[in-house]
């Protein structure tokens, strides 16, 4: 009965929660923990965490499961350990949580780790719109991302602050690399998959107040507004090595595609159109020096 209430009260809780014994293997995995990574408790108890199924990753895309692990690392020294990674979702896209890990210690012998995860995606505030008239007026349809019209909108904003009020604002330009040739080669339900995949990345990995757009097929752009010129490169690069290291599945395979990236800071002498076409530029000049680069133009 005891066994069964602390079942319940793990399982009430927003974390997600997983334990593991001395030999790595998951004896525990609450239903937050589903609801965050998309693995349903049979899916993954019994199975061990060097299998390596959430693929955790640091902001520089080194794969801690490998080497750095904290939940190893704990169970090795006893000290609990807070950190903020990105681990891989059931559909292929990256997750921002903060996980803490604690020794499970039992007649002064370590004999096991827990682990509990915090979600820390943003809220956008469009897509988090109960309204479901606006969203649906500035929502694109496939990928969940603000649309065009909703961009034109958000761009006359904050260009408006950014001349009247100083306020600094970042724009980019995203092209997926050789998208022509995922739809190709696996056909248009799978780019569709890919596209779905690379908006996940987007809407998780930036702040409220920023917003990636769809624009058009497999373009995007991003406003960026209080940043500064480094905020903005350091955005953009850990979107890119957070889609480089996200998977799409295609039948018993993993598809991973790569973005190049042009930024540019706006300057409040100059336009809409202007500073755009400045990121575009630069969009233009990484894909033409290799791609799954950012450049920023000045």
């Amino acid at each position: 009965m005891k066994d069964n209430l602390y079942d319940i009260i793990l399982n009430g809780v927003r974390d997600g929660i997983y334990y593991v014994d001395s030999e790595r293997k998951i004896n525990f995995w609450n239903d937050s923990a589903f609801n965050i990574t998309g693995y349903k408790r049979e899916e993954i108890i019994g199975k061990h965490c060097y299998d390596n199924i959430l693929d955790h990753i640091d902001n520089d895309g080194n794969h801690l499961c490998f080497d750095g692990c904290p939940l190893i690392n704990t169970m090795k020294d006893g000290e609990p350990r807070e950190v903020e990674v990105y681990l891989k979702h059931k559909k292929g896209y990256r997750v921002p949580v903060s996980i803490h890990c604690k020794p499970v210690i039992k007649d002064g012998k370590i004999i096991g780790a827990v682990e509990s995860f915090t979600d820390m995606s943003p809220h956008n505030v469009i897509l988090g719109n109960k309204n479901e008239l606006v969203k649906q007026a500035y929502t694109d349809t496939l990928t969940g991302l603000p649309n065009r019209r909703y961009l034109e909108k958000h761009l006359e904003a904050v260009m408006l602050k950014n001349r009247d009020l100083g306020i600094e604002v970042g724009i980019a330009c995203f092209d997926i690399d050789f998208f022509k040739k995922v739809n190709d080669n696996y056909g248009h339900d799978i780019g569709d998959d890919v596209l779905e995949m690379v908006s996940q990345v987007f809407i998780k990995s930036v702040r409220d107040n920023d917003i990636i757009a769809r624009s058009g097929g497999e373009e995007f752009i991003g406003v960026f507004e209080g940043v500064t010129l480094d905020d903005l490169k350091n955005t953009l690069e850990r979107i890119r090595i957070l889609i480089e290291h996200s998977i799409t599945k295609v039948g018993n395979k993993e598809l991973s595609v790569t973005i190049s990236i042009g930024g540019a800071m706006a300057n409040k002498s100059e336009s809409i159109e202007e500073v755009i076409k400045r990121a575009d530029n630069s969009l233009y000049e990484a894909k033409e020096n290799g791609r799954n680069k950012v450049l920023i133009g000045l």
